[in-house]
């Protein structure tokens, strides 16, 4: 290399340090992570929220922008250079466009960074300059979340686990059939694995179709290039009493640990522990609907997973957060547009209640929590309408099945929220007092004035929490 090349070199890695020094003293930078289970709306949601940050007029309850303090919002290259960008443009087109639809759902872990140039407010305003602001968004498939539990389990213990939650399952039949088939003591046979692993995917996206949360490992419905690896290749099975190396259980065992050492523990190593703040989105409504055992396996889900984050129970989490935290934390049931707002309460007492144990852990650990009720981009109108002379609050949208408007009643939640909770985790099979409809609306077409983002319901509320203190 000759001398010019080398000086060429140190000159660009002097400049590169100069610009990560200067970001880091006078450009904070925000990370949030947007997590979910399936069908929650992540990639609504960060869709809609950064099209209201760049178009601000529906962002009232967002005090920088209230005030007037925030004097331009742009998109920037992302910082890391190794991750794919999330695609806003396309996403936005598709749900605002002549003929509006909902986006691809996420399938892969993508960022976006936007920048805010800020006023600062206070006695001394008039005597600082404006500073830059960034604010970086992760967005990654809600499956991959739910494989932070695994990093506390054995193989044979989430078997046992798995085996046990799905026995009452009439589409988990095929699989049960063939893993009690299944002689985990004898010698691996490839295609036997394989088999097994292909039937309890399956399975996993019946149980995903049904409503239901427990879809773990979630890189088994979304394999991408690992597709046909020994680390996809497993399944629970009932454990032998003895084994050897060369068998069934023992290599399944073996590939299970590889998932968990190749798999997750580098995503969240590499991406989750850098998160500041946190958007966890619940699709509550889809799961009262799907009935008390879909709820009662979302709130599972959801424990389990931040259950995970409890100090010193998991040596290798332990390990990875120590020295950082999450900041905020904001719990969000998604869909409140299928209410009327006079039950938005309502929902928001139920996810609460659900995620009321972590909740708990996470102020006490410091970090601020909030749970609400919100629509990324509303789909509806309200109307009362009178039916067998009672007075009905419903909402109104396009049908996403149809294509036709209709008004809707998705029944009366409860005030307390314990009276959907307790019957779910008794085993009841049906709400007994009670008749919960849920209705897919497709996105209404908008026609937006020049500053106007999409319509929604209190995304600016859930901005606020989230990044309005960095504002």
């Amino acid at each position: 290399m000759g001398l010019g090349n080398i000086v060429d070199n140190m000159t660009r890695r002097v400049e590169a340090a100069g610009s990560a020094a200067h970001e880091a003293l006078f450009e904070p930078v925000v990370r949030l992570g947007v997590t979910g289970l399936s069908r929650a709306g992540k990639t609504v949601f960060i869709t809609a929220l950064v099209a209201n940050l760049l178009n601000r007029s529906r962002m009232g309850q967002l005090v920088a922008s209230a005030e007037g303090r925030i004097e331009g919002a742009f998109l920037q290259p992302q910082p890391d250079v190794t991750l794919p960008r999330f695609d806003y443009e396309t996403h936005l087109a598709a749900m605002t466009g002549p003929e509006p639809r909902w986006p691809a759902s996420t399938t892969h872990i993508s960022e976006l960074r936007l920048s805010f140039r800020v006023r600062p407010g206070g006695l001394l305003a008039g005597l600082r300059r404006p500073r830059i602001v960034h604010l970086d968004i992760v967005d990654y498939p809600g499956e991959w979340l739910l494989d932070l539990a695994l990093l506390d389990m054995s193989f044979g213990e989430w078997s046992a686990q798995t085996l046990q939650h799905i026995s009452s399952r009439d589409f988990a039949a095929q699989y049960l059939t063939l893993a009690e088939a299944t002689d985990g003591a004898a010698r691996l046979d490839e295609v036997e694995a394989k088999a097994l692993a292909a039937s309890f995917t399956d399975y996993l996206h019946k149980a995903r179709a049904a409503g239901f949360s427990d879809c773990t490992p979630g890189r088994f419905l979304l394999p991408g290039d690992l597709a046909g690896s020994p680390a996809l290749t497993f399944a629970p099975l009932t454990q032998p009493e003895k084994t050897n190396r060369a068998s069934l259980w023992r290599q399944m065992e073996r590939r299970f640990e590889a998932y968990k050492a190749k798999v997750v523990k580098p995503f969240f190593r590499d991406h989750f522990a850098r998160i500041d703040r946190q958007v966890v989105l619940m699709d509550v409504l889809g799961a009262v609907h799907s009935g008390p055992e879909a709820l009662e396996d979302m709130r599972h889900a959801m424990a389990g997973t931040l259950g995970a984050f409890r100090p010193g129970r998991n040596a290798f989490l332990s390990q990875l957060l120590r020295g950082r935290r999450v900041e905020r934390i904001l719990f969000a049931a998604t869909k409140a547009d299928h209410l009327h707002h006079t039950q938005h309460s309502k929902l928001t007492g139920i996810v609460g209640a659900m995620v009321g144990e972590a909740k708990t852990r996470a102020d006490f650990a410091g970090a601020h929590t909030s749970a609400m009720s919100i629509a990324a981009l509303r789909t509806t109108t309200e109307e009362t309408l009178e039916h067998q002379g009672r007075q009905l609050d419903c909402v109104r949208g396009t049908l996403l099945d149809s294509g036709k408007s209709a008004a809707f009643y998705p029944g009366d939640l409860p005030k307390d929220p314990m009276r959907l909770l307790k019957p779910a985790q008794d085993g009841a099979q049906a709400w007994l007092d009670a008749d919960y409809q849920v209705m897919r609306f497709a996105p209404s077409a908008l026609d937006l004035a020049p500053g106007d983002g999409p319509p929604h319901i209190r995304l600016d509320k859930a901005a606020e929490f989230l990044i309005g203190d960095m504002l």
